[in-house]
């Protein structure tokens, strides 16, 4: 299978550098793959688990914020957290819930409570997929 270039980046460090055959990003509008040949595009990270796939075992990767710029030969996600699932603070994402929770409760304007519904809808998303279950809060 056709390689490309993907560099994974954090403000703390460069996470990932080198040739990969896909990678799967959660996008703010979508999930969405890249391979080699990939059109050109720029799209948003929303909270979710990033895959990389290559020789080996695949790597998978909690990311938030930041964005994801393609082209067909290379692509570049900056992030403003990366963390490697396996180093992932489940109790440490639980208390961003119930933080994300209490933003909800405490929006006074429909922006901020649908800016607050989808951040808590990604966090409980990603421990789903961690496969951690129940989130904590308000649910059980």
């Amino acid at each position: 299978m056709a390689t490309f270039t993907f560099e994974l980046v954090s403000p703390e460090r460069l996470v990932f550098s080198g040739a990969v055959t896909w990678v799967d990003v959660p996008g703010a509008e979508g999930d969405f793959s890249v391979g080699a040949g990939h059109a050109p595009f720029i799209a948003m990270l929303r909270p979710g688990i990033l895959t990389i796939r290559g020789e080996g075992a695949a790597k998978r990767l909690f990311v938030r914020g930041g964005f994801a710029e393609a082209n067909p030969t290379s692509l570049t996600v900056l992030a403003e957290r990366a963390t490697p699932v396996e180093e992932i603070d489940v109790a440490q994402l639980r208390q961003l819930i119930k933080d994300a929770e209490e933003d909800l409760a405490d929006a006074r304007t429909d922006e901020a409570r649908q800016k607050a519904t989808v951040m808590l809808g990604d966090l409980k998303q990603v421990v789903e997929a961690l496969g951690h279950g129940a989130t904590g809060g308000t649910t059980h």
